[in-house]
């Protein structure tokens, strides 16, 4: 075969394997009816809040109005080597779970204070379910560090204010109380006024340092009432606190929307109140108190003991805090 005709016969191969073949680092694609950023790249295993910066950089000029994407325009696609989802370690979710992908951004540029009720010394409220004892400050702190590990996947800043170097999450119903607990890494005291002022104290040092702006406190507890009393879940924020006050309603509003989607008909009777609680009143950042259902309570119980339920409240609060959030950098 002559050297020409050969060399021909490649460049045709060359351009019909760049034509069928996978789509390559600047390939260009169009969207379909009704996607956003997140779904259009997500089509072709883009995921993240890297790919979406590395998308908006490369298609400037190209988008609509709050980065819409327009229908009928071809955008270029950042390459899948160029930015892999963040990969990272958090050793208090424990061992199975110390691993976690940040996988969104849209809580990037939030920071986030978590604390669980009670520990160390005090276990908080106790219930009791059959021969097992229920401690409020274990559960608590369970679906404390379930939300923290949300937020963080989310692209946020997590501070983790009281912690447990054995205990990562756990999914058995029901949990061995220890009083491990330290306000990281400092050991709680069983006075209550101490306590809660060396909880307050850490959150406002870590806040000083922190440069973001959005910064929220969240208190996790759950309640104690007669065992005849089945309660819904309680928002309290600080009197005359307006941004706490929205948090709190935006948390009950998401509450409220996910009854009615996973158990309609149910209904919700949440709350949402002002409340001179000490922590509120000397926490710098914007803070909620939250109840979690009474622990004396057999229906209850159930919102607590079982791991999925305890997934949705974190997945619920998260979803609370994403809406405030949102809201925020609308302003």
């Amino acid at each position: 075969m002559p050297v020409k005709h050969a060399i021909h016969i490649l460049f045709l191969f060359i351009i019909a394997l760049v034509c069928t073949g996978p789509l390559t680092a600047q390939e260009k694609a169009y969207p379909k009816n009704g996607e956003g950023i997140t779904l259009f790249l997500k089509r072709f295993n883009r995921t993240g809040g890297a790919y979406q910066k590395a998308f908006i950089e490369l298609n400037k000029g190209k988008l609509g109005k709050n980065n819409s994407l327009r229908m009928g325009v071809e955008y270029t696609l950042p390459p899948l080597a160029s930015a892999p989802p963040k990969k990272n370690d958090q050793p208090l979710f424990g061992k199975s779970l110390a691993r976690y992908q940040v996988t969104a951004s849209d809580l990037k540029g939030a920071c986030f204070y978590l604390v669980s009720g009670h520990g160390g010394p005090d276990p908080g409220a106790i219930g009791k379910m059959g021969s097992h004892e229920l401690h409020e400050d274990e559960y608590a702190y369970d679906i404390m560090l379930r939300l923290a590990r949300n937020l963080l996947t989310r692209g946020a800043k997590v501070h983790i204010i009281i912690q447990d170097a054995k205990d990562g999450i756990r999914d058995q119903p029901f949990l061995t109380n220890s009083k491990r607990e330290t306000c990281m890494g400092n050991p709680i005291p069983l006075n209550q006024v101490s306590r809660l002022d060396q909880r307050c104290a850490k959150i406002n040092s870590l806040s000083r340092k922190d440069k973001e702006v959005y910064k929220r406190a969240l208190f996790i507890h759950v309640d104690s009432r007669s065992k005849h009393k089945r309660t819904d879940v309680f928002f309290y924020h600080k009197p005359k606190d307006q941004a706490g006050k929205r948090l709190a309603k935006t948390m009950k509003s998401t509450f409220s929307r996910k009854y009615e989607r996973h158990q309609p008909g149910r209904g919700f009777s949440g709350t949402v109140d002002d409340r001179n609680l000490h922590v509120l009143r000397h926490t710098t950042p914007t803070s909620v108190f939250v109840e979690l259902g009474n622990l004396q309570n057999r229906y209850d119980q159930q919102r607590i003991i079982l791991s999925n339920n305890r997934q949705a409240l974190a997945n619920w609060l998260c979803e609370g805090f994403a809406a405030d959030y949102d809201h925020y950098k609308r302003k």
